[in-house]
């Protein structure tokens, strides 16, 4: 089946995320990803992380024979990340500490997480997206 994927920026977030949360149940699987946003001049991500995640998450989503739906949340620039009040650090449904971050998110909750140094691992994806 093929992907659904959402994106969001900070300031679109809540209203793509009520869509997100109002189609939850047409999907096996739905994941939220925090990820860093692209240097204009190099359209790269500026975090070597989400460079070296998001072709491994988005390969083993789009191979999983389920339903699975992504919503991509972009964190901003650099400086905007680095804030401490940014707004998807302070929220307390999520509590990021850095990018990549890979949710799975059932049930109206947070029901597993990849951090920055995990959500590569091919492994470690395979189990989240199995629900375990």
């Amino acid at each position: 089946m093929p992907m659904k994927t959402l994106d969001a920026t900070v300031s679109t977030f809540e209203g793509v995320f009520e869509k997100f949360r109002s189609e939850a149940a047409n999907n096996k699987a739905n994941f939220i990803l925090f990820l860093a946003d692209k240097d204009p001049s190099t359209n790269l991500s500026w975090c070597p992380d989400c460079v070296r995640a998001e072709p491994v998450i988005y390969k083993k989503l789009e191979a999983s024979p389920d339903n699975v739906a992504l919503l991509r949340a972009y964190v901003g620039d650099r400086p905007t990340w680095r804030n401490p009040q940014h707004p998807f650090r302070s929220d307390s449904k999520f509590s990021l500490k850095g990018v990549p971050t890979l949710i799975l998110w059932e049930d109206g909750a947070v029901k597993g997480r990849l951090e920055d140094h995990e959500a590569h691992v091919e492994s470690k994806i395979d189990t989240l997206l199995s629900g375990n």
